[in-house]
């Protein structure tokens, strides 16, 4: 559904008003608020309809629609403009890779209930043993939990491609600390916009954020292939 596009709604389908809207959101992004639901809106991203009286009313298309823009900029680090672009390859009824996700791994969706997965489930889309899972676990790659998200599912596709190169993820130890340094580096960058604590300048650092982690990937896969280039095979 684009963002701009009329929407086809059954009688009867609830519509909801902004609190309703935060209501039902903010148990997955606490720190969401009204601010931050009109700065999506004012950049094109959703598109709720209007009472006669000006007030937004949201659809639960509309509510879908911000859980997955809310999961891209939260779980993926994507920046607004890579956001827009695939919404509206959806919008446009083609099927987009989703951004920054390995082949094969199933991207966050707008459809209700599609983003969550039972151990079991997860195990099966991602073609794992539980022994790669548990040892993923182990090696803080994979956060333990009852269900989990399109990230540990990208994650353990990822590290059974790897498994059948011969890399574990025991070796992978040092990319979670790698990690926590690219957080701490984007954190400090942005540490003068999130002093002024406005809605403003906290959607503003959340999007800056996503470039930069942007970046830092692309400065990262042109070290490592710049490397990769240097490796010749044995005579």
């Amino acid at each position: 559904m684009a963002a701009g596009a009329a929407k086809s709604q059954a009688p009867g389908d609830q519509l909801l008003n902004i609190g309703q809207v935060l209501a039902r959101l903010r148990t997955d992004f606490p720190d969401l608020s009204n601010s931050k639901l009109r700065f999506l809106e004012e950049q094109g991203l959703v598109s709720p309809s209007r009472t006669t009286s000006g007030y937004r009313k949201f659809c639960m298309d509309d509510v879908e629609r911000l859980r997955l823009i809310l999961s891209m900029q939260r779980d993926h680090y994507l920046p607004l403009k890579v956001i827009r672009a695939y919404l509206a390859d959806l919008d446009a009824g083609r099927a987009p890779a989703f951004p920054g996700l390995p082949d094969g791994a199933a991207a966050p969706t707008i459809i209700p209930g599609g983003k969550r997965y039972k151990k079991d489930e997860l195990l099966r889309e991602a073609n794992a043993s539980a022994a790669l899972l548990a040892d993923a676990v182990s090696a803080s790659l994979i956060q333990p939990g009852e269900s989990y998200g399109d990230d540990a599912l990208g994650m353990l596709t990822s590290l059974v491609a790897l498994q059948r190169c011969g890399i574990e993820p025991r070796h992978l130890r040092g990319f979670r600390t790698a990690a926590a340094r690219e957080v701490d580096l984007i954190e400090s960058a942005l540490r003068p916009l999130v002093r002024r604590r406005d809605a403003a300048s906290r959607a503003r650092a959340a999007e800056l954020a996503g470039d930069i982690a942007v970046n830092l990937e692309t400065v990262r896969t042109n070290l490592v292939r710049s490397a990769l280039g240097r490796i010749t095979p044995e005579a």
